[in-house]
């Protein structure tokens, strides 16, 4: 079967799913209101809350909530349980459970001044329960930068030697990379001084990322290290110092201009996808079911894909980090209401379509392909590099736009990462001041650089890679967070009132109780198997232990006839 005709069917669902449970999400769960002015447009400070266009801001929201998530988690899923269960998951999850999530998100903080939703936790549920929440999403949010990290830094090191003979080498990306980390920064201060308009910006520096691109292969930057291994980690600590950095930018200056380009980067290798999704005539070659016999499917097919499937493919399905970049940095930001549905649902639905591409790059491959074998990030870029040479581009070219695009995606959610975990710390000890930003951005930067210079072998002796050591504890622990998550939206729903909390409710309950499952699972490999890093089954612990008490003071808070406070809600 042509790949053309999976693609294009999801592609659809999605798009009905947009104009009917997204209007009634819009009109009939949440009553979105442009009469009601956003938090972006009151307190518009020059720092944090800043009013952004819906276009430049859906760019910005998109990017830093897909990153690496819908490219590296569907892969993953897809080889190991096949094409098959893994769209499914995307379709179901994206349209009924992260579209509820992150719109709901959204809403709840705008509708509570911006706070985060931790906050609306807070508000709605108990003091009690913000504290746990807080420290469950700052854990989470280390393990994010752990693995996105050391997944990028990976592509800076190495070389990769194409079927016709061609290189790509490791220190071109990073060039590109780093070219490309200047260019928003040009642009946000070109933006700032009027000098130019958003129009003429991205029509100005969209094509210099392509000559980015172009130039890194003449323009290589390389460390003086010889060992690849090393090199990969030193890599990681300067991805990190530029985490730091970044993240006490002001939104202007980098966040904005780089969501923006990274948005639209994001949606031009959709459109390669795209073009070689319709024209290429590539059929599907994987395996629908990876572990098929004679007789169907055997014992083991439930079991592990439930619960792993489900925690191996968050962003593009459903994602707790995307509450984060919603009531963290989005939600101050909204110019107004009605913005919500396009970059709360929109953009979740949108990822999903990148999940679904990422999936046709493995479905196009023979079960024997010796791709197979490599990281997610070069399965990917090697598919965007074959639709690309459709169109002439030559595949060198092609797969370093893809790699670039990768890149691009995980720099948007490093920073952003590296930023809520500031403003929790920030939130926690009431340090607010200059002190309080670099004291918060150094702990939540500085413990990764501890897990990503761990050293982690296998049953055989053989080294693994961080991320994936920590793709694992990442995915469950990001799933509970969007368990907790669609639970305080649904009390918030509740006690406003709502007659629909169970929108949120039902599936909040579903994401509970894969992602402990899976924690469980964590608490089984490293405490019995001794596999893996050994803080992996003492951080599945505590994540467990938070959950439960987190889901005991929710318990009580439905339970109650309390309201939600009136001051923080639309009228």
């Amino acid at each position: 079967m042509n790949v053309l005709y999976v693609v294009l069917g999801v592609a659809i669902i999605l798009f009905i799913a947009y104009q009917t449970y997204g209007n009634f999400l819009a009109k009939k769960v949440f009553k979105l209101d442009d009469a009601v002015k956003t938090p972006a447009m009151e307190v518009n400070d020059g720092q944090d809350f800043v009013p952004a266009k819906k276009g430049m801001l859906m760019g910005q929201h998109f990017s830093a909530i897909a990153a690496a998530g819908p490219i590296n988690g569907p892969i993953l899923a897809g080889v190991m349980f096949g094409w098959v269960p893994a769209m499914i998951w995307v379709i179901i999850g994206s349209i009924f459970i992260g579209g509820m999530h992150d719109m709901g998100s959204l809403i709840a903080s705008i509708r509570h001044k911006a706070r985060s939703i931790t906050e609306v936790i807070k508000n709605n549920v108990s003091n009690r329960a913000w504290v746990l929440f807080m420290i469950f999403i700052w854990i989470t949010l280390v393990y994010i930068i752990v693995a996105f990290t050391d997944i990028t830094a990976s592509s800076f090191v190495g070389t990769i030697t194409l079927e016709n003979g061609d290189k790509i080498g490791g220190s071109a990306i990073a060039s590109s990379s780093i070219m490309y980390l200047i260019l928003p920064i040009i642009m946000g201060l070109l933006l700032k001084t009027g000098k130019l308009s958003e129009t003429a910006a991205l029509c100005i520096f969209l094509p210099l990322v392509g000559v980015a691109i172009w130039a890194g292969g003449y323009l290589p930057v390389s460390l003086p290290i010889d060992n690849p291994a090393v090199a990969q980690k030193v890599w990681g600590v300067l991805i990190l110092v530029y985490c730091l950095i970044a993240s006490i930018m002001p939104m202007w200056l980098l966040l904005q201009p780089r969501g923006a380009l990274g948005g639209y980067f994001l949606y031009i290798a959709l459109i390669a996808a795209a073009i070689g999704v319709i024209f290429g005539g590539y059929t599907i070659q994987y395996p629908a079911f990876t572990k098929l016999g004679p007789g169907g499917m055997d014992a083991n097919f439930w079991y592990p894909m439930a619960p792993v499937l489900f925690i191996t493919i968050a962003c593009g399905a459903c994602s707790g980090f995307h509450a984060l970049v919603s009531s963290g940095t989005t939600s101050k930001q909204v110019e107004k209401e009605s913005d919500v549905k396009p970059i709360g649902y929109g953009a979740m639905l949108l990822e999903g379509l990148v999940a679904a591409v990422s999936l046709a790059c493995v479905m196009i491959l023979a079960k024997d392909s010796p791709l197979l074998s490599k990281a997610p990030n070069f399965i990917y870029a090697s598919g965007i590099g074959s639709f690309l040479e459709l169109i002439g581009i030559p595949a060198v070219y092609g797969i370093s736009f893809g790699l670039l695009a990768f890149t691009t995606f995980v720099y948007d959610t490093l920073d952003v990462c590296t930023r809520l975990g500031r403003y929790i710390i920030e939130e926690m000890t009431g340090w607010k001041n200059w002190a309080g930003k670099i004291i918060g951005t150094a702990l939540t930067a500085g413990v990764p650089v501890f897990f990503i210079f761990a050293t982690i072998t296998d049953a055989k002796g053989n080294p693994v890679p961080a991320w994936l050591t920590f793709w694992g504890i990442f995915g469950a622990s990001n799933q509970l967070l969007a368990a907790l998550a669609l639970v305080g939206i649904a009390i918030w729903l509740k006690k406003t009132d709502s007659k629909y909390w169970m929108t949120a409710f039902v599936p909040a309950i579903f994401m509970f109780l894969m992602s402990n499952w899976a924690l469980l699972i964590n608490l089984h490999t490293g405490w019995v198997k001794g596999l893996g890093h050994p803080a992996i089954p003492w951080v599945s612990l505590i994540l467990i232990i938070l959950s439960i008490m987190v889901g005991a003071e929710t318990t009580v808070a439905m339970m109650s006839g309390k309201k939600s406070n009136p001051t923080t809600i639309a009228k």
